[in-house]
């Protein structure tokens, strides 16, 4: 056998994708090199479809080209067999996020639930599967829906920037989303997370916005917390002019967008932070937190970051979720905070902890993430219910 007769492509495809579904499988105490890699490595957690369609493309041009028929290529294809088999483990978790998410809810919120919410949403609430994790996780905008980019809501340049999302037939009264990035405190921008659930709710006659703000090192905490105030603000004086509806305010965030998105929800008409619009209403309808970090960041002297200082008996509904596989934030610090909410707090917490999810994991149009998704229209759809009731 020759070097030039050895199948390298095949191997080396088959080779990264066995190594990234092992990593998305394998305990989550890896060495910490490994973990911090993990928003590279566990993608196919999210696109085991992806990843089995490429595999079997790569093994059948393998058998048409004969570069199986060499002791690497067995090699080769034994390891596609063993990187399938986990492929399968983990599209099995994917399917159970739908019953658990459906089971947080019955367990966080009141017993009839279901019965106040459009019957369309409570049954997609029992969908474990969607066409579009097979068929198209990449395509996550929509033709029906505008975005108007680039508003300018403070002075901080491109981090005071927000875009706004909604229906090309400009409905008004619509309900509000605000939504925060992640990325450390340190990087992110609007337009590249949690675009699923944005493009779906605004397909719904939401209106959507994605948001910048100030990042470290140039700022500390609580400029980043002003800035999301800011957002509001701006929401509540020009939302009307897009067709939202000011008095229905959902702020969501992922990552360290979650843990403004708890700060903010937790914190309202806090003068500390608004400075120069102290008199602006800048409480939200509920807050939406997904794979957040809830502890202390660094801060200027006198503050507390950590939302677990502010929870009260006033805390807005919550609907947290977390993956019971990420390695970047453990699953722990979100049952901590979801249980201090729900000790300190008068309103609901729904709190959704995900099989096999790492983080970042509502990328794509995955099984997990439309899962999680309809979780989150029939969560707002039961708050709105009930705020009406009020």
């Amino acid at each position: 056998m020759t070097i030039s007769s050895i199948p390298f492509g095949y191997l080396i495809t088959v080779l990264f994708v066995a190594w990234c579904t092992y990593f998305v499988v394998a305990p989550p105490n890896l060495p910490r090199i490994f973990n911090s890699l993990g928003p590279y490595f566990s993608v196919i957690n999210e696109l085991p479809f992806f990843a089995l369609f490429w595999l079997i493309g790569s093994t059948s041009l393998a058998f048409i080209e004969g570069d199986i028929h060499s002791p690497v290529g067995w090699m080769a294809f034994g390891i596609t067999i063993l990187a399938v088999g986990t492929l399968v483990v983990i599209i099995h978790r994917g399917l159970q996020t739908s019953p658990v998410v459906s089971q947080a809810m019955d367990d966080g919120l009141e017993e009839m639930w279901r019965t106040t919410i459009n019957p369309k949403i409570e049954r997609r609430l029992h969908k474990k599967f969607s066409a579009k994790a097979l068929l198209g996780p990449f395509f996550k905008r929509r033709y029906d829906i505008e975005r108007v980019s680039n508003i300018h809501y403070g002075n901080a340049g491109m981090r005071n920037q927000l875009d706004v999302y909604r229906h090309r037939s400009h409905p008004t009264g619509c309900p509000t989303l605000v939504h925060l990035h992640g990325g450390g405190f340190v990087g992110g921008k609007k337009n590249s997370q949690s675009l699923p659930l944005i493009y779906q709710l605004a397909s719904k006659g939401w209106v959507c916005i994605s948001a910048n703000y100030r990042l470290s090192p140039d700022v500390e905490f609580p400029d980043q917390l002003i800035d999301i105030k800011k957002v509001i603000a701006w929401v509540r004086k020009h939302g009307s002019e897009y067709g939202a509806d000011h008095t229905t305010i959902f702020l969501a965030g992922n990552s360290a967008g979650a843990h403004l998105t708890a700060m903010a929800a937790l914190t309202p008409n806090s003068p500390a932070f608004q400075p120069g619009f102290e008199s602006v209403d800048t409480s939200v309808t509920a807050a939406i937190c997904l794979y957040g970090y809830y502890g202390y960041i660094d801060t200027k002297p006198g503050f507390f970051s950590s939302p677990m200082a502010y929870s009260g008996k006033e805390a807005p509904p919550f609907f947290v979720a977390h993956g019971d596989q990420d390695r970047l934030v453990p699953v722990k610090n979100a049952r901590r905070f979801a249980e201090h909410l729900r000790d300190s707090s008068s309103n609901p917490v729904v709190y959704v902890e995900l099989p096999g999810a790492e983080h970042n994991f509502d990328l794509y149009h995955s099984i997990r993430t439309e899962a999680v998704v309809h979780g989150i229209e029939a969560f707002t759809a039961w708050v709105r219910a009930n705020n009406k009731r009020n």
